[in-house]
């Protein structure tokens, strides 16, 4: 007697963003900074202060200034651009992995949310779940806040599947081969005196919350990666940077790693260091005069690559003495890092 055929079940994936307002506009930008600066992990004040310190008072005054930055950022026909990247993205690893999977995408903030893209995927009844946040060093402010939300929403499924996370792909070898070819391309154009490696800071208080054994140190601790500080964002910066810097040949001196996006001023409590803004103003002193600068921390093209690091530190730079600052465009959707992509949620 014939078994009856068991049709087979498939792999849900769930690639996970930061967020953006739904528009340039001032509402969109406000609901979209009231939602991100009032999560917990992001701002890790106790609820009374927090929600009152930045709905009633930093986010009114942020949102104008923001909105007008997300203005120079927006595509006229495809709006953000963390937004179609993401969408890229999903649809071309959907077509490297297969119809063995489903492939869905959600940002933490805003739109499309984590819960509808998990309700897409629990509609396709898939067999179990792979959660890659698509931020390459872990930190509890961005990969730990989408583990978190994650579960929030699938606590009160009644049938829960098998869930794993990627929690960080920072020396993954076929992360660092895509920023590599991206380098490359931009160094085979012209010489560049100096590299810089900036990636988006967090409170030390953060890597320090992290660090039960109080290892940390922020300083040659962080040189090496080890099971003791594997989940130190600073440590993991360091390793991206060197093998990065590797794969294109640079020698220590050639490069620097430093850390953008502060909010010091308004915090009153130490970033992690070196801070960009500040590093690149002393280079021309040094004879540093044509610079390529990279953003590891993020795989797309967004305010703080774009704008921050494209634009405003390039001002910088310039005002300061140099010559020329080139952006180092992020992966977004090239066929490299999509394979990439696709590789570390077959082996998951």
């Amino acid at each position: 007697m014939n078994s009856p055929a068991i049709s087979a079940r498939r792999i849900g994936v769930l690639l996970v963003n930061l967020g953006t307002p739904d528009s340039p506009q001032t509402g969109d930008v406000r609901r979209y900074l009231n939602e991100f600066l009032t999560d917990g992990r992001v701002v890790d004040m106790p609820a009374a202060i927090r929600y009152p310190l930045f709905q009633g008072l930093v986010v009114p005054l942020r949102a104008p200034k923001s909105a007008k930055i997300y203005q120079q950022l927006w595509d006229a026909d495809r709006g953000s651009p963390l937004l179609f990247h993401g969408l890229d993205l999903q649809e071309k690893v959907q077509a490297a992995l297969g119809p063995g999977y489903v492939v869905a995408f959600g940002m933490r903030y805003q739109n499309p949310s984590i819960e509808k893209a998990l309700d897409e995927l629990r509609a396709a009844e898939v067999e179990r779940i792979v959660v890659l946040p698509l931020f390459p060093q872990y930190a509890s402010a961005s990969t730990g806040s989408v583990q978190e939300k994650v579960m929030d929403i699938v606590k009160d499924w009644w049938i829960v599947p098998s869930i794993n996370f990627i929690s960080q792909f920072a020396t993954e070898p076929g992360f660092i081969a895509s920023i590599v070819a991206r380098g490359r391309a931009e160094l085979d154009k012209q010489h560049y005196d100096h590299v810089v490696f900036s990636y988006h800071g967090i409170p030390e208080r953060h890597v320090k919350k992290g660090d039960p054994t109080n290892y940390c140190r922020f300083g040659s601790c962080c040189d090496t990666l080890t099971d003791r500080n594997q989940y130190c964002y600073r440590a993991q910066c360091f390793a991206t940077s060197r093998l990065v810097a590797a794969g294109l040949g640079l020698a220590p001196g050639q490069y620097t790693v430093s850390f953008q996006s502060r909010l010091q001023s308004r915090l009153r409590d130490p970033w992690l260091q070196p801070y960009t803004d500040e590093a690149l103003k002393e280079f021309p002193a040094k004879g540093i005069h044509h610079v390529l600068a990279f953003s590891p921390a993020f795989v797309a093209d967004c305010l703080e690559t774009t704008i921050e690091v494209g634009e405003e530190f390039k001002e910088l730079f310039e005002e300061a003495g140099g010559t020329h600052w080139q952006l180092v465009p992020s992966l977004n959707s090239e066929p490299q890092w999509v394979e990439a992509v696709a590789d570390m949620i077959r082996r998951k």
